[in-house]
């Protein structure tokens, strides 16, 4: 570690989480795997996570759909089908009960529309001023086909990359809210659940990795990848997905949808060609914007993208997301 006390970067999902979790709990704990999930018993996955976003209620979501369809992602990405959840609350005293009925309701609509069982879980109540309103976790179990297992050892020299439309939504609808922007109409958040576009992804193309965008955005998740593969990327800027609003808010502040957090994105790495997986996958709600936005190749290391010019610039793990309490 550089520093012998935790900052909020070390939250953020991109570099200083990574420096963490290396030097303390995969130490620690002898963890051999970072994925987001892993592997109980015959056939099944789990998942756990902890949801801190601020604020509370956002155009196109709350905390509590959140909290659900984040850890209904997780475990889909590893190919598995959701099954269960449990829930643990951290509420502050003082918390409006009103509040905590419309988060509850909206973790239970994601939950049936998944088909997924929320079986129980903990609440503790702090003191106020202790808990910033509500904190959430979610741990979700899923269960797999064989022949679905997804894996980053899977990636290989060639694999074309893909995600399911635009980047940087989440994000762009977070900043509106804290900077008081007064965008109108309001930028929604892209939060959803893609158990259902990730098994028709499975059952329509040769998906050999699946992972979400969220903290620190698909150029974080890539990085991840090139560095536990030794395997370069190489991205098109012509190719990738943005809506026009988050573009102008990115150029504004000077931020890159590329690092952004999103709630409803995927990347994929998909063997051979994908112009019928892309096909399949427009054809469903959460695919319509999908589109290959790069490749792998063994030709160099690292992550990159390739300039309209046609040259190669950079795409490095960043130390820090440049927005906290994204999720």
């Amino acid at each position: 570690m550089r520093i012998d006390k935790i900052t909020i970067g070390h939250g953020s999902g991109a570099g200083l989480t990574r420096e963490l979790i290396n030097s303390v709990f995969a130490s620690e704990f002898k963890i051999t795997s970072l994925d987001d999930s892993a592997e109980i018993g015959k056939n099944m996955v789990i998942s756990t996570d902890a949801h801190v976003i601020s604020p509370l209620f956002f155009p196109g979501g709350d905390i509590g759909k959140l909290a659900i369809t984040g850890t209904i992602n997780d475990v889909a990405m590893s190919g598995a089908i959701p099954k269960f959840i449990v829930v643990a609350f951290i509420i502050e005293a003082g918390f409006r009960f009103s509040d905590l009925k419309k988060i509850v309701y909206s973790m239970q609509k994601e939950a049936e529309a998944a088909r997924v069982q929320i079986l129980g879980g903990d609440t503790k109540v702090v003191e106020k001023g202790k808990a910033d309103g509500i904190f959430i976790t979610t741990t979700g179990i899923g269960q797999f086909v064989e022949k679905n297992k997804l894996s980053a050892k899977k990636v290989r020299n060639g694999d074309k990359i893909l995600v399911n439309g635009n980047l940087g939504d989440h994000t762009i609808a977070l900043i509106n809210l804290r900077q008081k922007l007064e965008l109108s109409p309001a930028p929604r958040s892209d939060c959803a659940a893609l158990d259902k576009l990730v098994q028709l992804m499975l059952e329509n193309g040769d998906v050999n990795f699946l992972r979400d965008a969220t903290r620190g955005g698909v150029a974080t998740i890539l990085n991840e990848i090139a560095e536990e593969t030794k395997l370069g990327i190489i991205l098109d800027s012509k190719k990738i997905p943005v809506s026009s609003i988050v573009t102008s808010i990115s150029e504004l502040l000077g931020l890159d949808p590329l690092y952004m957090a999103n709630e409803g994105k995927l990347v994929a790495f998909v063997k051979d060609d994908t112009k019928m997986l892309i096909s399949k996958m427009k054809k469903h709600e959460l695919g319509r914007n999908a589109i290959e936005i790069g490749e792998v190749t063994d030709e160099l290391q690292g992550v990159y993208l390739r300039t309209e010019i046609g040259g190669l610039r950079p795409l490095p793990i960043l130390d820090s997301d440049p927005l906290p309490r994204i999720c």
